[in-house]
C-alpha cells in the first residue's frame, strides 16, 4: 500500500513545495490575529480555531501523501460519486446562510461539500484521461463529452444553492485540465461559437439577481458604495493605505475601524495589504505563483497520466482561487465571495486544499529519477 519509490521516504520528500505551504499557513494565521484583533472573544479567537484546522488539515495531507495514489485512482469515480451526493443533500438538507444552502451540519460540526467536491472532481478526471486510450492527433470536442458532464454536473448542483464563485471553480479546474490536451481547430470554433450563445443565457436565465447586481458594480464601482459596491470599495481603500511599506501590524484603518466586511474569510488580503503594503503583497503573491509553477513542474515529471491530471488539477485549484480572491479584493473581478488559500478562516477550505497539498507532494514523490525526466514530456498530452 505505501510506496517509498526510489530512495527512502524522507529522502523523496518535497521540501520547496513543504516550505512554501508551511510558510503560507504562517502567514496566514498572522494575518488572521490582526483581522479579528477588533471583534469581541466570540469572533477573536478565530485564529485559534485556524491552528486547530491547521493541524487537522496537516494530519490529511500527511494520510494522503504516504498512500500510493495509485490506491486514489481505484476509487475515483466513488469518491465523485460521494460527492456529488452530498450536494444533492445540501439541496434538501442544507443549512441556509445569507440566503445560500451550502453547509450540511453533522453532531454540531459543519462543513461546505461544495469544497471537497473540486478534489473529487480532480480525481474524476485524473482517472478518465488516465484511463483513456492515447491519440496522437487532435482530439474532437465529442470526445470531451464524458469530463465535460463529470465538470457540469457540480457546477449546476453548486450553482443551485447558489454559490456562483465556487460553481465556476468546479468548471476552471475542468478547463485548465483541457486545456493542455490538443483539440481540433473546427472544434474550438465550435466551442466558442457554443458559448458565445450560452453565455447570454446564462445571464438571464442561470444567475440570481444579487449575482448580476455584483457585476454591474463591478463594471460602476462608484455608483452604489453604500450597498452592492461597499466591500469593493473599502477593500480597495485598504490596499492603497498600505502603501509600499504598510501601516504596521494590526495597525490598518480600514480593518480596525471595522470599515472591512468579512475580513477574516472573504477579504484576508485587504487586511495583509494595509498591515504590510506593497511589499508584503509581493511576497504573499510570490509564493502563490511558485506553488502554481511547482505544480505543474511536478506534473511534468510525474510518471503517469493520474498523476499529471492530478498535479495540474490541484494548481488550477491554487490558481483559480487566488486569482478570484484578490482579484475581487483589488477591484480587477466582481466579489463573488471565493476564499484565498490557506489565508481565508474556515475549516471546508483549508482541508480541502490541504487534500490538495497531499495530493501534490504523493505525485511528488512517486515521481521517476531524475535521471529518467529530461526524456519525458507531460505525460497525458498525447
Amino acid at each position: 500500500m505505501l510506496d517509498r519509490g526510489e530512495g527512502g521516504f524522507g529522502e523523496r520528500i518535497d521540501w520547496a513545495l513543504f516550505i512554501a505551504v508551511a510558510l503560507l499557513a504562517v502567514i496566514g494565521v498572522v494575518n488572521l490575529y490582526s483581522a479579528t484583533s477588533v471583534y469581541t472573544l466570540s469572533r477573536a479567537d478565530m485564529y485559534v480555531s485556524q491552528v486547530y484546522f491547521l493541524a487537522a488539515g496537516s494530519a490529511l495531507a500527511i494520510f494522503v501523501t504516504v498512500i500510493d495514489y495509485r490506491h486514489f485512482e481505484r476509487f475515483a469515480y466513488p469518491l465523485y460519486v460521494a460527492g456529488m451526493l452530498s450536494l444533492v443533500l445540501v439541496l434538501a438538507l442544507g443549512k441556509g446562510i445569507r440566503g445560500s444552502s451550502r453547509w450540511i451540519n453533522l453532531g454540531g460540526f459543519g462543513f461546505q461539500p461544495s469544497e471537497f467536491t473540486k478534489i473529487w472532481l480532480i480525481l474524476a478526471l485524473a482517472k478518465y484521461f488516465h484511463d483513456s486510450p492515447r491519440s496522437d492527433g487532435p482530439k474532437l470536442l465529442r470526445e470531451l463529452t464524458v469530463p465535460a458532464v463529470l465538470a457540469f454536473i457540480p457546477f449546476f448542483l453548486v450553482l443551485k444553492q447558489p454559490d456562483l464563485g465556487t460553481a465556476l471553480i468546479h468548471g476552471l479546474i475542468f478547463l485548465a485540465i483541457v486545456a493542455l490536451q490538443r483539440i481540433r481547430i473546427s472544434s474550438l470554433v465550435l466551442l466558442f461559437s457554443v458559448s458565445a450563445i450560452g453565455l447570454p443565457l446564462f445571464w438571464m436565465f442561470g444567475m440570481k439577481a444579487y449575482q448580476k447586481e455584483r457585476i454591474t458594480s463591478f463594471l460602476s464601482p462608484e455608483t452604489d458604495i453604500t450597498g452592492t459596491g461597499y466591500h469593493a470599495y473599502h477593500a480597495r481603500i485598504a490596499i492603497g493605505n498600505g502603501g509600499l511599506l504598510g501601516q504596521g501590524f494590526a495597525k490598518g484603518s480600514q480593518n480596525q475601524y471595522y470599515f472591512l466586511p468579512d475580513q477574516y474569510s472573504d477579504f484576508p488580503f485587504s487586511v495583509l495589504s494595509e498591515d504590510w503594503g506593497f511589499v508584503g503583497c509581493l511576497v504573499l503573491l510570490s509564493i502563490y505563483a511558485f506553488l502554481v509553477l511547482w505544480a505543474l513542474r511536478i506534473a511534468s515529471q510525474a510518471k503517469d497520466r493520474f498523476g499529471a491530471v492530478v498535479a495540474v488539477g490541484v494548481g488550477a485549484l491554487l490558481f483559480w482561487h487566488s486569482v478570484f480572491n484578490i482579484g475581487m479584493v483589488s477591484g480587477v473581478l466582481p466579489v463573488v465571495g471565493v476564499t484565498l488559500p490557506l489565508m481565508s478562516y474556515g475549516g471546508s477550505s483549508l482541508l480541502t486544499i490541504m487534500l490538495g497539498v497531499g495530493l501534490l507532494m504523493n505525485v511528488s514523490i512517486r515521481r521517476p529519477h531524475l535521471a529518467q525526466i529530461h526524456t519525458r514530456q507531460l505525460v497525458f498530452v498525447r
